[in-house]
């Protein structure tokens, strides 16, 4: 077409129609307009600290020169929270205040270098806050819900999880019962192993007799718990429901292969951490002797912990915590080299994980082809007060906000209600939040 034509296309001379000639004319505007707009600038960054629940939530709120556009981020590590906090607003605040706040990769690659010493949990998460905020920013000024920018939804809603835990196994095969009847098609199971601290679910009031006063855990008897467990939920629940299981990283690599080689004939959805981060080399030989789905990556901070894994496919189900890993812009690369190894999706969405933080996982849940289910979380009502626009739940599906960004406010007021230091009796005050320590009979530290 000759640009003289191409004009009088634009002038409407060659459309016959006013109305649509109007439109071009007002997209042209708009785009025009859009482009003649300076960047937003980061003005100041603050935190907002708050424990509704009980877990303390750490939030970075990124604030731009533009009047109304902010964007909130989340940082939470419940164990460490305090550090992130400071990390935030001692070092990256000052490395950001004045820089472009729509260039999200740059500004992510700038903090990741900042401290030279890298991939860490503690930076990783206050990079997450920033980065995380900066995509809300996007979302709102663009007026689209973050997995829009992403390349908008591969399915309606995602597919989640819920845990049925309880200190004995009729306990454990109601609750999964309850949660099938919700809609649930996927519940991780745990039981308690008597007079044991075992993970996600009671001890019971057995004794046990060791050599010191505190908690105790044995490998053994968690393995023949675990499995009389998955058998009874077997044989009382059906075939259709899908079946997890996490192990949490407590017992020897050994003891793992035999576990994942014992519980093929349950058909599990996928078994969770069968061995601790120190100990990835031992996928090679889960892999080559099992044919268990595994999942591994909640306690992941590096690339070098996660990239032999999914290149060698020695796991099917990547578990990374989106803040640990350093927030959305890194984990939306780790979804897309995950899937070109047949590797699926299943982030970690527990509740010390903000509002924030879940529908950061909900992102890319919607918008990777590789996903694979999500861990869900019902979210209590003082969280719910605190942050308004949660996901939601709908027959086992967890729905997105459709406002821009991640469609989330926080009331500051409800916020400072609950600040770190108010946890209900019995929680892990005297360590700051710190898991506490678990040992064998005879002493041994256990890895959690």
């Amino acid at each position: 077409m000759k640009r003289r034509d191409f004009v009088k296309l634009l002038n409407g001379s060659l459309l016959g129609s006013t109305a649509v000639s109007s439109g071009l004319f007002a997209q042209k505007a708009v785009s025009k307009a859009r482009r003649g707009m300076p960047s937003p600038r980061i003005q100041d960054i603050d935190v907002i600290a708050t424990a509704p629940a009980g877990l303390r939530l750490t939030v970075v709120r990124v604030r731009t020169d533009q009047d109304g556009l902010y964007g909130y981020g989340c940082a939470t590590f419940t164990q460490r929270a305090d550090l992130v906090v400071a990390a935030v607003e001692r070092y990256l605040k000052p490395l950001l205040v004045g820089r472009p706040a729509d260039r999200i990769e740059d500004t992510w690659q700038l903090c990741y270098g900042s401290s030279y010493w890298r991939n860490g949990p503690v930076l990783n998460n206050a990079i997450s806050g920033i980065d995380t905020a900066l995509w809300d920013i996007c979302g709102r000024q663009a007026g689209l819900p973050v997995y829009r920018l992403l390349g908008g939804k591969c399915r309606e809603a995602a597919d989640c999880y819920a845990h049925a835990s309880g200190a004995e196994i009729e306990d454990v095969v109601d609750r999964a019962r309850q949660l099938m009847d919700e809609g649930f098609r996927h519940v991780r199971v745990q039981v308690g192993v008597p007079g044991m601290a075992g993970y996600g679910s009671g001890a019971g009031a057995a004794a046990v007799t060791k050599l010191h006063e505190e908690p105790v855990f044995e490998p053994a008897a968690y393995i023949r718990r675990a499995l009389d467990l998955l058998e009874a939920c077997r044989e009382s629940l059906g075939d259709k429901v899908e079946l997890l299981h996490d192990v949490h990283e407590r017992i020897p690599p050994t003891l793992a292969l035999q576990l994942a080689k014992d519980v093929e004939r349950f058909r599990l959805f996928f078994l969770e951490d069968p061995v601790s981060p120190e100990d990835i080399r031992w996928f090679r030989h889960l892999r080559n002797h099992s044919t268990t789905p595994i999942a591994m990556g909640e306690l992941f901070n590096s690339p070098h912990e996660w990239t032999p894994l999914i290149a060698e496919g020695l796991i099917d189900f990547l578990r990374v915590h989106l803040s640990q890993a350093g927030g959305l812009t890194p984990c939306r690369k780790l979804a897309a080299f995950s899937e070109l190894f047949g590797v699926r999706t299943a982030w970690h969405g527990p509740g010390d994980v903000s509002p924030i933080g879940h529908a950061a996982n909900l992102a890319l849940d919607l918008a990777c082809h590789n996903f694979g289910v999500q861990e869900y979380y019902r979210f209590p009502e003082r969280v719910k007060e605190v942050f308004d626009g949660c996901p939601t739940l709908e027959n086992g599906y967890l729905y997105a906000n459709e406002s821009p960004g991640w469609g989330i406010e926080i009331d500051e007021k409800a916020a400072k209600k609950y600040p770190y230091g108010s946890f209900e009796k019995g929680e892990r005050l005297d360590y700051n939040g710190g898991w506490g320590v678990i040992r064998r009979r005879d002493g041994t530290v256990i890895k959690q």
